[in-house]
């Protein structure tokens, strides 16, 4: 997943130079912002913030106090980088949540590692799942909320699976386990088909899972999605139950039951310019989409593409 981290600066000799030490990590993006332009940034919410306060007008504390108020940059790692050599300046900072106060000049090689370890330690403590390593609820909603403030054209795919409680009951959570460790990869390899991309790849819970694409053939990777999810999901069942097509289990009363094996449903939501008012609108949408797509037996996709 693509991380943006934004240097909060009026000259560009800080930037550039972290484009240079970075220039092998295509998974960061590093832009320069102005200090008149932090509110626009903040709609982003980028991973994280860098803030040279020797070339802004006012000391770093008001900056920092802005992004910390921010409702959804509240927990975004901010770094100061500064000649300011006051102990009690530096306090300051740490106190407002400044996770790392630099002082020039510049050890770069420092700098590269302070910058990877926050942002690897940021994704790890944000990876909700211990079982996919995806992001959760949180991030799923910042990142919808994100684009819908910049009003940005994109789709939510909405995955889940189908008859995976009866998969469950018969061969047991362990089992259950692996198929939702499978779907997760089978989703991902489809989604993120370029690494520079800015595609969205979460897990909402169980065996629900959701995806955010911009610029791509929704309907070709859904088909994708659905190959790749049909040919592989048989070797989590045994033989006998691949060539009937379908599991047995007894219900309540005692009486056995059929169920189809464990297929895959997509439901599609295409998100143009004010479109939605905010991240509900979209859920309930992709939830009537995803219910339609489960009527239909076997793995299937519905598109939702009604205008506003």
């Amino acid at each position: 997943m693509l991380q943006e981290i934004y240097v909060i600066d009026d000259k560009k000799e800080l930037e550039e130079k972290l484009k240079e030490l970075f220039k092998l990590e295509t998974e960061y993006r590093i832009t320069k912002v102005v200090r008149n332009d932090l509110e626009i940034a903040l709609k982003n919410i980028p991973s994280l913030i860098i803030v040279n306060e020797d070339n802004e007008k006012n000391d770093a504390s008001e900056i920092c106090k802005k992004i910390k108020n921010n409702e959804d940059n509240s927990i975004t790692p901010i770094i100061v980088i500064t000649e300011n050599k006051e102990h009690e300046h530096k306090l300051q900072m740490l106190e407002l949540g400044v996770v790392h106060y630099i002082r020039k000049p510049i050890d770069e090689q420092y700098l590269y590692y302070t910058i990877n370890n926050i942002l690897s330690l940021l994704y790890a403590n944000r990876r909700v799942s211990p079982l996919t390593g995806l992001p959760g609820n949180v991030q799923i909603q910042a990142e919808i909320k994100k684009r819908l403030l910049n009003k940005e054209t994109f789709s939510m795919l909405y995955f889940d699976l189908d008859n995976f409680k009866a998969y469950n009951d018969v061969y047991g959570f362990i089992k259950g386990d692996e198929i939702i460790k499978f779907i997760a990869k089978v989703i991902q390899k489809n989604i993120h088909t370029n690494e520079n991309d800015d595609s969205f790849v979460g897990h909402i819970g169980g065996d629900d899972f959701i995806a955010i694409i911009a610029n791509k053939d929704s309907e070709q990777i859904c088909q994708n999605i659905i190959a790749d999810f049909d040919i592989n999901v048989k070797r989590y069942f045994t033989n006998e139950d691949n060539e009937k097509g379908y599991i047995e289990i007894a219900n309540r009363k005692g009486i056995i039951e059929q169920f189809p094996l464990t297929s895959i449903s997509i439901g599609v939501v295409e998100v143009e310019k004010d479109k939605f008012k905010n991240a509900l609108e979209i859920g309930e949408a992709g939830a009537s989409v995803k219910h339609l797509a489960k009527t239909i037996q076997g793995s299937t996709y519905v598109i939702d593409r009604r205008k506003k």
